[in-house]
């Protein structure tokens, strides 16, 4: 969604940050006499959502599409026809580490906070609800930068004023981040009430309270499964505390929970993969030959959903290939589903079905009580939620095909899921591993030494602007800053 009005109304605080992952204060843009003295939290909250999940789903820009052009081919849900080296062979331009970075901090978070500033109870306009729904945003954000980085600059980010502006803020451990990240969701729930003040501008829940605080549940235990290997008492703690009071944290119940930013059918404000796709006749990307494989073995019947036939076969495209032959697939391999490149195509952030495959693995992983019954219960339901989310149904002997739950088949099913959200699926596989890819094509060509990227470097801005606090960050994550750095919550 691309909403010329408010990008225009809240243009000012974008230029705030200028490039560093820094912020000099929000509150600066109040000291220009040619700009507006306030902002609502409103248009503020409308252009944060807009920006931070459009940016995260897809962007339109060439070169910084994270999702299409990095996690959906590393992750194997796509593959590239033409210009293999925009991502397919590992490889990534210099733009996709700094626009990401810059435009995560600068369109996102620096709006998010100064929601939290002025709807706080000693802000000018106290709304605990815009405070709350502000906060989870600001937590989705700060995930997917950690995710994505590792160490990143959060205690001190978003911090000082026009008199001391914090232009060079230290790099917190990923671990460090979490804890907060944890505590603030938790914050978030106890801030948002169903019979507090009304919020306008929110164009992902519709200003349903309820909804934020599933959300807000929800994503707390996507992140307290995330470091349970490494804090697994932290962990169950967490998981402990939610399932078991439902009243108090509620979470996920259906597929109308999922947190997803609406679309409309008109330009400026469709889904960006219909932008890029359709109005900017990007024709690059087929389904990976992986997942064509894994769901025609399945008879699944998502993949008439994720893709549709050319030539009357299902075929995908294998992952790597250098453009002389991966344009020979351009015609044959399974084009993306109208679904997801429809104008009004939900830009989708968590699901029901993605709940469900978390609570899966933690009762499997003896997490959460159940064990293996309990692990199926969930698995079951997290595979129909997935079929129900996209109007189709399983055939009677699906689970029968898949087998026994295992922990394997339950991250399987996850992945595939997750399809189209390449960004959370490229974390869960660098998390655990799984699904074990098939052997790469021999004909495919890949940089990185030929290793699936674990990260991405830190933007070259940062070694200008911030470079010792940056140092700093390289040596917290443990190794160099390169693609195959792991991360803290990696478990291999």
């Amino acid at each position: 969604m691309k909403t010329l009005t408010i990008k225009t109304l809240a243009l000012a605080t974008g230029m705030a940050l200028m490039t560093s992952g820094c912020t000099g204060s929000f509150d600066s843009v109040n000291d220009n006499p040619n700009s507006p003295t306030s902002v609502s939290p409103q248009y503020l909250l409308t252009y944060a959502l807009e920006k931070s999940i459009d940016r995260y789903w897809g962007s339109n820009t060439r070169f910084e599409r994270l999702n299409l052009d990095a996690a959906e081919l590393w992750i194997q849900h796509l593959g590239r026809n033409i210009y293999s080296n925009e991502g397919d062979n590992y490889e990534a331009s210099q733009a996709l580490m700094l626009n990401n970075w810059q435009s995560f901090f600068n369109d996102s978070q620096l709006n998010l906070q100064r929601i939290l500033t002025i709807t706080d109870e000693k802000g000018s306009n106290p709304n605990a609800n815009y405070y709350g729904v502000a906060l989870v945003m600001r937590t989705w954000v700060f995930s997917v930068l950690t995710d994505t980085f590792g160490a990143i600059p959060y205690s001190q980010a978003l911090q000082g004023g026009t008199d001391a502006p914090v232009l060079t803020p230290k790099y917190d451990a990923q671990e460090q981040v979490y804890t907060q990240m944890l505590a603030d969701l938790k914050t978030a729930n106890e801030k948002l009430s169903v019979t507090g003040p009304a919020i306008a501008g929110d164009i992902v829940y519709n200003g349903s309270i309820l909804k934020w605080k599933k959300f807000a549940n929800s994503l707390r235990l996507r992140l307290a499964n995330r470091q349970a290997a490494k804090k697994p008492a932290e962990s169950r703690a967490i998981m402990k505390e939610i399932l078991s009071d439902p009243i108090t944290y509620p979470i996920f119940t259906s597929n109308d929970d999922n947190a997803s930013l609406k679309t409309t059918t008109s330009r400026p404000s469709n889904n960006e993969w219909n932008e890029t796709m359709i109005w900017g006749s990007r024709t690059d990307w087929n389904l990976s030959q992986t997942l064509v494989d894994k769901l025609v073995a399945l008879n699944d019947p998502r993949l008439g959903v994720y893709g549709s036939q050319q030539g009357g076969v299902w075929l995908g495209v294998p992952n790597g290939l250098p453009d002389a032959i991966a344009t020979t697939y351009l015609a044959r391999a399974a084009k993306i589903g109208t679904a997801f490149t429809k104008a009004d195509a939900p830009e989708v952030i968590m699901t029901w079905s993605e709940l469900n495959f978390i609570l899966a693995e933690a009762a499997i992983d003896g997490d959460i009580e159940g064990g293996a019954t309990v692990a199926k219960e969930y698995f079951e339901k997290g595979v129909n939620a997935s079929m129900t989310q996209y109007g189709v149904t399983a055939p009677a002997s699906y689970f029968t095909t898949v087998g026994t739950v295992t922990r394997e088949k339950i991250l399987d099913q996850k992945w595939i899921c997750l399809f189209a959200n390449g960004v959370e699926a490229w974390a869960e596989w660098r998390r655990t591993g799984l699904p074990v890819f098939p052997a790469k094509d021999p004909r495919s060509v890949f940089a990185n030494d030929g290793v699936l990227p674990t990260r991405l470097p830190y933007p070259g801005s940062e070694a200008s602007l911030n470079a010792t606090n940056m140092k700093e960050g390289i040596s917290l994550n443990g190794g160099t800053d390169d693609f195959k750095t792991k991360l803290w919550w990696a478990e291999k």
